[in-house]
């Protein structure tokens, strides 16, 4: 038992025993005790009194002498409360080196209450997003920065891509990434991308103005080559075979030109330019036509799946990147395999499937398969005359019409390239399938 405890439990039974006696001797014992005990509670009261009024001074005045446990008491709260106030130290010292170190970064840094409304921001804030540090504690984030783009990507909670914004002040572009954190807290993180951004401007336009003084001596230089091998024709076999073998790599340069001038353009004019409706089944039969004259003596089967259906788009976008995925599809099918394409539609949109029997892609090769000249096998692209920019066109023109692409593929079975249109781009009269009819074998 602590000896303080021990102490004040004798003073009790003392302080009892005397108001006891003294009351034997005034004829009321049970008086005497009350009594006793009475000015005991007394004496206690005073001190937690005491106590309590150096507690409201914040334990900074000098620590109160009120003997027994009190003492023992008060010298644990004033041990806790220095504690505590180190631990608040650290713990401040620690918050003003973050916010410090926040204040220095270039990005944009703001940190949201749950109900969106600004609790702290950072200096690249003010020139960024154009807020101020210290008026806009306390508004609403959506108040102050009035993009309906920002609205609904806080309203819809999904933040794992980034938001591209135009900044506050022109010309400003700049990418904002929300992370949740504590009790329903957000991190708005701001990055300014306008360098990169110029950067891509001035790639597109040198790729687009380099293709486009690349045509005309390729077109002059083709001629003279078929008019050489006119010539040549009869008088030197090998160099008239030479001559088809220029002929043959300016035509890849051509191609290769072309692809690189749609791709240009779907990169750098606006969609949604020249929107009408695209009946499916007639770009399907034409499709078939011309994946029919590249199979060639190869002889494909070339089947059909469309019972009908529209879309609303750019017609001939869409026939380019369909266009493409049949020509992969024949040049990567070995003769005599199949390749059908299949239109169905159902409550999630419109898809259309180009399936083939080809060689098949490995997965590690899928994510990356839209990417620029990305080859699967180098020396398999240029055996078959590819560009490396069909799915590069592909994607670009499906993201121009709100659509995905998926590839589904299985290394010596074949591949199938699905394009997956919302319900939005449906033509009014085009009906859904039942699921059972848009099951896909």
């Amino acid at each position: 038992m602590h000896p303080e405890l021990r102490r004040e439990l004798w003073a009790v039974f003392f302080l009892s025993l005397s108001g006891a006696i003294l009351g034997e001797i005034a004829g009321s014992p049970l008086a005497g005790l009350s009594l006793a005990l009475a000015l005991y509670a007394l004496l206690h009261l005073n001190k937690l009194r005491r106590l309590h009024r150096w507690l409201r001074r914040g334990t900074a005045g000098p620590i109160p002498e009120l003997g027994g446990m009190w003492d023992e008491v008060i010298r644990e709260v004033h041990k806790a409360d220095r504690a505590s106030e180190r631990h608040k130290e650290r713990i401040s010292g620690l918050f003003d080196r973050l916010q410090a170190a926040a204040s220095a970064m270039p990005d944009a840094m703001v940190v949201l209450s749950q109900r969106d409304l600004i609790e702290w921001a950072n200096p690249p804030a003010e020139r960024l997003l154009g807020l101020h540090a210290q008026r806009d504690i306390g508004s609403r984030i959506v108040h102050l920065i009035r993009d309906p783009a920002l609205t609904a990507y806080l309203e819809a909670g999904d933040y794992h891509e980034p938001l591209v914004l135009k900044g506050s002040v022109e010309p400003y572009v700049i990418t904002v990434q929300i992370i949740p954190f504590g009790a329903s807290q957000k991190l708005i993180i701001g990055r300014d991308i306008t360098h990169l951004i110029k950067l891509e401007d001035m790639r597109s336009h040198f790729v687009a103005d380099v293709s486009h003084e690349l045509r005309t001596p390729l077109t002059v230089l083709h001629g003279f080559l078929e008019t050489f091998q006119d010539i040549f024709k009869e008088q030197d076999a090998d160099l008239h075979a030479n001559l088809a073998l220029m002929q043959e790599q300016v035509e890849r340069m051509r191609r290769l030109v072309d692809d690189l001038l749609a791709l240009s353009r779907l990169e750098t004019t606006p969609a949604r330019t020249h929107e009408e409706r695209v009946d499916i089944g007639p770009l399907a039969a034409s499709l078939r036509d011309v994946a029919q004259a590249l199979s060639g003596d190869r002889r494909h089967r070339i089947e059909l799946d469309i019972s009908g259906g529209a879309l609303i788009g750019d017609v001939e976008e869409l026939r380019s990147a369909f266009t493409n995925l049949v020509h992969n599809a024949i040049r990567y099918t070995p003769p005599g395999g199949l390749i059908r394409m299949r239109w169905v539609t159902d409550a999630q949109g419109g898809r259309f499937c180009v399936q083939d029997t080809g060689e098949g892609i490995a997965a590690r090769h899928i994510p990356f398969l839209t990417e620029r000249f990305y080859r699967v096998d180098s020396g398999r692209s240029r055996a078959t005359g590819g560009t490396g920019l069909g799915l590069s066109i592909v994607n670009q023109v499906l993201m121009r019409h709100d659509a995905r692409l998926v590839v589904e593929s299985v290394p010596g079975k074949g591949s199938t390239f699905t394009c997956l249109f919302p319900p939005s781009r449906l033509a009014t009269d085009a009906q859904p399938l039942s699921p059972s009819e848009t099951a896909l074998p």
